[in-house]
């Protein structure tokens, strides 16, 4: 589960994604519930950023009493049953999360399944060569009409890279880079079953990773 990351700069969403950075500020890192850019696709093709938040449904958006649940991430196995995800899946409301890096945890090497779990360790996971990338994400409006995004993933167990992350007996998943060559294909995507097509991961040798400890209360500056 990918719960942080880095958005881009407002110059790479000019540069890189070929639209104009949306008003409002956002945070270096982005965590659930945080305002970040997502890029949407028209009928016409054309892209569009707008801030949105990091979570399907808001904390803010559930109602008091209510079970709260994490919806920074739509497994893609279900994203089409799920009551968080699924109308939207369906009707192809298909977005692109603009990143430099995503963040996960790992365990020791040594901790078992059922046992002590160990100090985790936040490690930052890259493209060399690329400085942004677009994570395959899913987003909502709500009547209000503020927007909401969900980043899907898919199982990594096999994944060289992305199989050392979560904790010890968890499943292992990792977010969906899509290639650049994709994006305009993946946005303007409306059929749910030729939208799975692009849900791969990337191969290891695409991919960087290494320790990023996070500093216990440093603070996190708005994005340039």
């Amino acid at each position: 589960m990918c719960t942080n990351y880095a958005p881009v700069q407002r110059q790479v969403l000019r540069d890189i994604f070929g639209v104009e950075p949306p008003p409002g500020l956002f945070k270096a890192e982005t965590y659930p519930d945080y305002l970040a850019p997502i890029v949407r696709a028209a009928d016409d093709g054309t892209r569009s950023a707008e801030l949105a938040s990091f979570g399907m449904v808001p904390r803010k958006r559930i109602p008091p009493g209510a079970r709260r649940y994490d919806s920074t991430n739509a497994r893609s196995e279900t994203v089409g049953e799920r009551p968080a995800f699924a109308r939207y899946w369906r009707q192809g409301q298909l977005c692109l999360v603009p990143a430099t890096a995503f963040y996960e945890f790992a365990y020791p090497e040594d901790a078992v399944p059922g046992g002590p779990p160990g100090k985790p360790v936040r490690w930052r996971i890259t493209l060399p060569g690329e400085p942004a990338f677009g994570i395959a994400g899913l987003w909502r409006s709500w009547p209000d009409e503020a927007l909401s995004f969900t980043m899907l993933t898919i199982n990594s167990a096999q994944h060289p890279v992305m199989q050392r992350f979560h904790k010890p007996g968890d499943e292992k998943r990792s977010v969906i880079i899509v290639p650049r060559a994709q994006w305009d294909d993946w946005l303007a995507c409306r059929d749910p079953e030729v939208a799975r097509t692009f849900l791969t991961l990337l191969p290891a040798a695409a991919m960087h990773a290494e320790p990023a400890p996070k500093i216990p209360g440093a603070p996190i500056p708005d994005a340039a």
